[in-house]
């Protein structure tokens, strides 16, 4: 079978000045260097997807800067003298910048340095993902699993499942809403499948204790799936008969179909990478997160 073609974007002489020829872009003038809304930024001469958003963090440095890529998608070449290492498109080799580690801003201890005009942003609302919703205790610690899968695109904290019209954190933490903590994750089933989804929600909590996990109790704190389409609805019904068989409790997961998922605050956003040192994160969340690491991301 014949090879397909690399379809590459035509580009502007400044656009092939740094990813042909390898210059780079004046600091402080690239238009994402300081934007930081939800979505995808891509490889501008093939489109290729190479950074989420939520790995974007503000390092100061005149260039836009990524502490992750998307697996595969970036290759390394150390310069010939080996002062600095070069980023380039894995599936293009257009020049993105260089990669740096040692410096500390971020836990993950890399930078990617990017040029603005190597790549171009994918905003969320222009994307093709699947969306479910879940709960599994409190959603600090359920944001902090689904933000380390690959394949999950974004992580949103929130309240659904009950019957109050725009709830808070304190009507929510009240008990008498109806609504849960939850997460609602978008992710791409080209990437991870629902079933692995299924598999790591289990997993990370327990689906047989009704209003409780652990020492946190009250109905929103309840083990409950919200689906989004009639296909996720059937296959988490078949799930659970089949992994029963693995708890001495009957599972008590609540599943139906999403009505409304309202966000939270933006204080219970992105929790647990804010907030190390905070004694639930220390003592519930890193355990638990280190369990989910050698179980599914070997």
């Amino acid at each position: 079978m014949a090879k397909e073609k690399l379809k590459l974007n035509a580009l502007t002489r400044q656009e092939e000045d740094v990813i042909v020829r390898r210059s780079t872009e004046l600091p402080f003038t690239g238009e994402y260097n300081g934007s930081f809304k939800e979505g995808i930024y891509a490889c501008r001469r093939c489109n290729t997807p190479l950074y989420l958003s939520r790995n974007k963090f503000r390092s100061s440095c005149g260039w836009p800067s990524f502490d992750e890529e998307i697996k595969g998608r970036v290759k390394r070449i150390p310069d010939p003298d080996g002062s600095r290492v070069e980023i380039r498109c894995a599936r293009c080799g257009a020049h993105l910048g260089h990669v740096f580690e040692g410096e500390h801003i971020t836990e993950k201890n890399i930078r990617h340095c990017v040029n603005s005009i190597s790549l171009k942003f994918i905003p969320k609302e222009e994307l093709k993902f699947e969306t479910v919703v879940l709960g599994g205790g409190c959603f600090w610690c359920t944001e902090s699993v689904f933000l380390m899968l690959p394949g999950v695109l974004f992580v949103s904290p929130g309240y659904a499942g009950g019957k109050t019209e725009n709830p808070d954190y304190y009507k929510v933490s009240r008990g008498d809403t109806g609504h849960a903590e939850v997460v609602r994750v978008d992710y791409d089933p080209k990437q991870i499948t629902f079933s692995s989804l299924l598999e790591i929600f289990f997993s990370m909590h327990d689906p047989t204790t009704p209003n409780r996990q652990g020492a946190d109790s009250g109905s929103q704190y309840r083990s409950i799936m919200l689906c989004t389409t009639d296909k996720q609805l059937n296959e988490a019904k078949k799930h659970i008969p089949k992994i029963q068989k693995e708890f001495q409790s009957p599972i008590v997961t609540e599943v139906k179909m999403l009505d409304i998922f309202y966000p939270a605050e933006e204080e219970h956003k992105n929790f647990y990478a804010r907030n190390k040192v905070h004694p639930y994160c220390m003592l519930v969340i890193s355990p638990k997160l280190d369990k989910i690491r050698k179980k599914f991301l070997k």
